[in-house]
């Protein structure tokens, strides 16, 4: 239930306008169930390449590179992922996993990094990944182990990283790892290729919403000096300045996932007959009803206040990503159990599209910075900025 007033917002410009409508229409044409059957590493592959063909993933990379504008604009990637999830919660995984594992490139990639992969990513060719988590080290990456020793021509890798999407069809991971022997250089980013000798997906495991997902090995990984991102001791804010872009759109994944929750709560509750009047003239559905719009609509607007800062204010968001995410993911969440709780035992009923939304919102509250860290994130950056005031 996308409220078009809020294209109506000023954070929004003609071409967003333009853009939500084109790509709900082709939306609306292209997925019919979001339940999908069958191999799941083959669908993410073919959705890909299908919004690559269609133009979609140009909007991962920059124009110089065969994307569709100069730089990443936060505000189409939320409208984006707000428009696919609502239609296709594998679409908009696959959609984001080619943003998320090829903006490291695009921020800070050298022309060569660029040259050679944000082309094929932007047409849907190559398939990216994002490899950040290790097994002790998912929130705190300060305790990450994967270690980097530099050799006459580059660094060799060692160490392991899971819970890392498209693991085993991406043709390349940015992989995060500190460089032994010089600790002060902290944590460095790579681009490495799939194909690369010492690399191995050693586990491949199910969630709760299936998605290609598993755990990587290096093991005496040879890696070129010309496949590092930006200077050495660089990771961590390679990372970060990457999560802050994407940050927000993990809020428009679960907005998506609300709207079209909403929806199908408002038809059932204006069709289901009971107690000699419809579900909807009770006043407790109708208290229900009034809650979840609200929630929808505080959502819209923290997604794109974060969204449009970053576009049009050109600073960082750290903390008004960080509540866009929380609070998206979190009133999606209750929107949803809300829509399930309105069509009772038929929105548990496995194969129906609410028990697949159930299922697909719960991991949207953990990745990219689980709700607990969103509100370390937004207490810090608050006690910092009143500190810094008070001390001028």
């Amino acid at each position: 239930m996308f409220n078009p007033d809020s294209l109506l917002l000023p954070f929004f410009e003609d071409n967003h306008r333009q853009l939500h409508e084109d790509l709900h229409k082709w939306s609306a044409q292209r997925f019919t169930n979001r339940v999908h059957q069958g191999n799941v590493d083959q669908a993410c592959i073919d959705l890909t390449r299908a919004l690559g063909k269609a133009g979609w993933l140009r909007y991962c990379v920059p124009a110089q590179y065969g994307g569709a504008l100069p730089a990443l604009d936060s505000r189409s990637l939320c409208l984006i992922r707000q428009t696919l999830s609502y239609y296709d919660g594998l679409a908009d995984f696959a959609f984001v996993m080619a943003g998320l594992g090829s903006g490291p490139i695009s921020l800070f990639g050298s022309d060569h990094l660029k040259e050679k992969y944000l082309p094929k990513v932007a047409t849907g060719e190559l398939i990216a990944a994002f490899a950040l988590s290790e097994p002790d080290a998912g929130s705190d990456v300060a305790a990450m182990t994967t270690r980097a020793t530099r050799t006459a021509t580059g660094y060799r890798l060692n160490g392991v990283k899971t819970w890392i999407s498209n693991a085993d069809i991406a043709d390349f991971y940015i992989v995060f790892a500190r460089v032994e022997g010089d600790e002060a250089e902290g944590v460095t980013a790579f681009v490495v290729d799939a194909t690369t000798p010492g690399l191995n997906v050693s586990e491949r495991f199910d969630v709760i919403a299936a998605h290609p997902i598993g755990s990587l090995t290096f093991t005496d990984c040879e890696i070129p000096a010309s496949q590092r991102l930006a200077l050495p001791g660089q990771g961590f804010k390679v990372a970060m300045q990457n999560l802050d872009v994407f940050r927000a759109s993990v809020g428009a994944a679960a907005l998506g996932f609300a709207e079209i929750a909403l929806d199908m709560g408002i038809s059932r509750a204006t069709t289901r007959p009971m107690f000699g009047a419809m579900l909807s003239d009770l006043q407790m559905t109708q208290g229900a009803i009034g809650d979840m719009c609200t929630e929808v609509d505080a959502a819209t607007l923290l997604i794109y206040r974060a969204a449009w800062e970053r576009d049009v204010l050109q600073r960082r968001t750290t903390k008004s990503a960080a509540m866009a995410k929380m609070f998206a993911t979190e009133a999606a969440q209750r929107v949803i159990d809300r829509c399930v709780q309105l069509h009772g035992g038929l929105g548990v009923r496995v194969g129906h599209p609410l028990e697949m939304l159930y299922r697909e919102i719960r991991a949207l509250r953990i990745y990219e910075g689980a709700t607990e860290v969103q509100q370390v994130i937004i207490a810090r950056e608050t006690l910092k900025n009143k500190t810094s005031g008070a001390m001028s």
